[in-house]
């Protein structure tokens, strides 16, 4: 018996969706862990404001080239499908065109794979003139080779085809009308990468020094940023519930201002597309002078998604910056799970968000890592000069007057003192 249709806030039927997963000895020699990503895949529907009526799992050598799951398997679907009164499957792996469309015809449902669902919320999430141009760029990349595939979901892309031209399908317009599209859109995204890079120039010359939060999704990127700045940054307890970078100044006990990063949170099988159209926006993490991994130390995944982060940082060329592991979420965490972690030493700090006494202690931290060590300085008593850019390199903690000299003794600061240091190379005793 079929469930009465709910809608949304705007009057749209809301998708009611049967979740499904295959499982392939491909996958399972990945090491995967299927369960966990299609729990994660359930997090993600609802998510995007999806009703989940229930899942299915099919095991199978190989995935079918033109029903992905069977044939078998696609009548149980459009059984249970019928039953429970839904209007989406949603699949956990992606999906070729072909097998859209012949899944849409045979089911009579909306198919959505894992990459388009990741896609439709960042859509949703996509606040600055940057974010959006990067999800549309994300999306119309995803979408081209699909295209022969989509059948009515390709009402989606909304209004402003082209015109059909003399003896030219609709479908040529389509893919030509997408193609100038993505490469306005790539040219949009370089401009958006040259007016970076200056920033990040400009960054370099007045040595500013950069701290980059990076994470799985929902590992609590944003409290930690609101918790340490006062940033009014957007916080829930959902996946991507903030997609646009932030960057906010950051002071540390001895008076000293950073620029603390927030960065959009990684997932398992995050759309190529998407670490594509972003990779200007996670560059970031790249120029950083420290990465903070901010683990949710309360999941029963942990340590795949930590897995996941490296892997990803790897990618990006990140994966050799000094890095401090921030496990989240103590107060979440049961006594079990709380001996699982690793030891708190140098590289590890174990901390709730909305506890002071760990902010400070993560404050502290910071300010030792990029504290670049104490060094004493010989200046002529003549050298004002030198002396004022020692107070640029870093805190002076003492000074000594002996004979015409000052010795002075100078904590130095990591960026600035790598900008001035040949300066004084000859005064370091």
């Amino acid at each position: 018996m079929r469930n009465t249709t709910t809608y949304d806030t705007a009057g749209e039927e809301r998708p009611r969706a049967v979740l499904v997963s295959l499982v392939t000895d491909e996958v399972k020699r990945s090491g995967i862990n299927t369960e966990y990503s299609l729990e994660e895949l359930i997090a993600l529907a609802e998510t995007a404001g999806v009703e989940v009526l229930t899942t299915l799992t099919q095991n199978r050598e190989t995935k079918d080239t033109k029903w992905f799951i069977g044939k078998g398997k696609v009548q149980e679907l459009k059984v249970v499908a019928d039953e429970l009164g839904a209007n989406t499957a949603i699949f956990d792996q992606e999906l070729s065109g072909a097998q859209v469309r012949n899944l849409e015809e045979e089911l009579d449902l909306k198919i959505i794979d894992r990459t388009q669902l990741i896609l439709d919320i960042f859509a949703q999430r996509a606040k600055t003139r940057e974010g959006i141009i990067q999800v549309e760029l994300a999306q119309l990349s995803y979408l081209l080779p699909r295209l022969a595939g989509q059948g009515r979901n390709l009402s989606r892309l909304g209004g402003g085809i082209g015109s059909r031209g003399p003896g030219e399908s609709k479908l040529e317009t389509d893919r030509r009308h997408i193609r100038g599209r993505i490469d306005e859109l790539r040219r949009q995204i370089a401009e958006v990468e040259k007016h970076r890079t200056l920033q990040r120039q400009r960054r370099k010359k007045s040595g500013t020094v950069q701290v980059a939060l990076v994470g799985y999704t929902n590992a609590g990127k944003s409290t930690l940023l609101r918790q340490l700045t006062h940033a009014d940054v957007y916080v829930q307890n959902q996946l991507f519930a903030t997609l646009d970078p932030t960057s906010r100044t950051l002071e540390l006990p001895g008076g000293r201002e950073i620029v603390l990063t927030d960065t959009v949170g990684f997932i398992q099988n995050l759309p190529h597309h998407l670490i594509a159209a972003f990779r200007a926006t996670l560059e970031e993490v790249n120029e950083a002078d420290l990465v903070l991994h901010v683990v949710d130390a309360s999941s029963a995944m942990l340590d795949d998604q930590i897995k996941v982060v490296e892997k990803l940082l790897e990618e990006l060329g990140a994966g050799g910056k000094p890095e401090i592991r921030i496990f989240n979420k103590k107060d979440l965490c049961s006594p079990e799970q709380l001996e699982m972690l690793p030891p708190q030493d140098e590289q590890n700090l174990l901390i709730s968000a909305y506890e002071q006494s760990d902010l400070d202690r993560l404050l502290e931290r910071l300010q030792e890592e990029l504290t670049g060590g104490t060094v004493k300085y010989r200046i002529p008593g003549a050298r004002g000069d030198l002396a004022s850019q020692l107070y640029r390199m870093g805190d002076v903690v003492s000074q000594e007057f002996e004979e015409e000299d000052v010795v002075y003794e100078v904590r130095l600061h990591k960026g600035e003192a790598e900008k001035y240091a040949y300066l004084l190379e000859d005064y370091k005793q």
